[in-house]
């Protein structure tokens, strides 16, 4: 598998996260929890993170494991949760995600663009 292709995915999670970010910004819980729009587009957004965590799982698994301070499993997870239950999200979930786990992640993929892939 290409290191360019799990560059693709990482700078896609990025990119989706700050996104995230973006999306709940100056928002209280309450008025998340009032706004459809907002979470449907944070559960796509989640929803999409973990759908590039399952292929940097799948595709490399080294990788994976070597950055195993990464939830993979947990982002993963949300993923399949909001993918068969997309009308059941749990929305307290959701908002703790984006408000604690999406911040979290930034820090961690900010650190996983100093990585080096053996040999380069």
């Amino acid at each position: 598998m290409s290191i360019d292709r799990l560059r693709t995915y990482l700078d896609e999670m990025q990119q989706v996260a700050f996104e995230t970010i973006d999306f709940v910004k100056d928002m209280s819980k309450d008025e998340f929890l009032r706004d459809l729009v907002r979470q449907r587009a944070v559960g796509m957004n989640l929803l999409m993170i973990g759908a590039a965590t399952s292929r940097i799982m799948e595709e490399y698994p080294e990788f994976a494991a070597e950055f195993s301070n990464v939830p993979w499993q947990k982002m993963r997870g949300m993923r399949s949760r909001i993918a068969h239950g997309y009308m059941s999200m749990n929305l307290d979930t959701v908002w703790e995600t984006a408000q604690t786990a999406i911040p979290d992640l930034l820090d961690q993929l900010h650190g996983l663009r100093h990585w080096h892939a053996q040999g380069e």
